[in-house]
């Protein structure tokens, strides 16, 4: 899969890919919708996979450009939305609502770059208003998959109870076996009534720095070449 992306700005990592292998393990099917999509990594891959009525969503012009660049590029099909997912406004109801959203703690020294602010950083996307406008257009049991910086794995733990978007599985990645989490893949579902599962962590480096097989098969299986250019 051929996706391009800006030549300065944000540039999707391996957080979506690796939250793109987490989503596949659960074989979406339905309406998705994709929230804050950037260049469309994410529902891309699962498009390209899955037999699924995807929608993305992104409060950058710039970025949903590049999402529907991409996706003509690769003969898939999306709804799109410009917008401010907090002010969202859709008949629509969803079995999946995905993302990777920004979610650096505004206390931390912040890019100057517009583009890069808006993608990395939690105030424009705050997680108890994230988390209640997912509730509003999940369907009854629909899933809620996302990853988000593992240290405020607290406050996600409790929004997402609060409104009752109960975290089934939960899985920490580290970048070696040694390391903190900093990143944590949590899917969530609406209504559940199960205990929440804290899967075996995902780790991306052994000890000489060479891809974990988990994580190469999460490459391999994702088979993206990215192009930077601006259009």
């Amino acid at each position: 899969m051929f996706l391009y992306q800006p030549t300065s700005g944000y540039c999707y990592n391996s957080d979506s890919i690796f939250l793109y292998d987490f989503i596949s393990a659960f074989k979406p099917k339905g309406k998705l919708l994709d929230v804050g999509c950037g260049v469309g990594i994410i529902s891309l891959l699962l498009s390209r996979d899955f037999s699924i009525e995807t929608s993305i969503i992104d409060k950058q012009e710039k970025m949903l450009d590049y999402a529907k660049h991409n996706y003509t590029l690769n003969g898939l099909e999306a709804q799109a939305y410009l917008g401010d997912f907090t002010e969202f406004q859709t008949q629509d109801r969803y079995d999946y609502i995905i993302s990777n959203p920004p979610f650096y703690d505004e206390n931390v020294q912040q890019s100057e770059n517009t583009h890069l602010n808006i993608a990395r950083y939690a105030q424009h996307l705050p997680v108890e208003h994230f988390v209640r406008t997912v509730k509003t257009f999940l369907k009854p049991r629909g899933w809620f998959v996302f990853c988000y910086d593992a240290k405020q794995i607290d406050l996600l733990l409790y929004y997402l109870k609060e409104h009752g978007i109960n975290p089934e599985k939960v899985q920490f990645v580290h970048s070696k076996i040694d390391r903190e989490s900093k990143l944590v893949m949590i899917a969530a579902r609406n209504n559940s009534k199960s205990m929440t599962q804290v899967l075996p962590p995902f780790v991306v480096f052994d000890e000489k720095n060479v891809y974990m097989s988990k994580a190469q098969q999460a490459f391999d299986r994702a088979k993206t070449n990215s192009i930077k250019g601006d259009f």
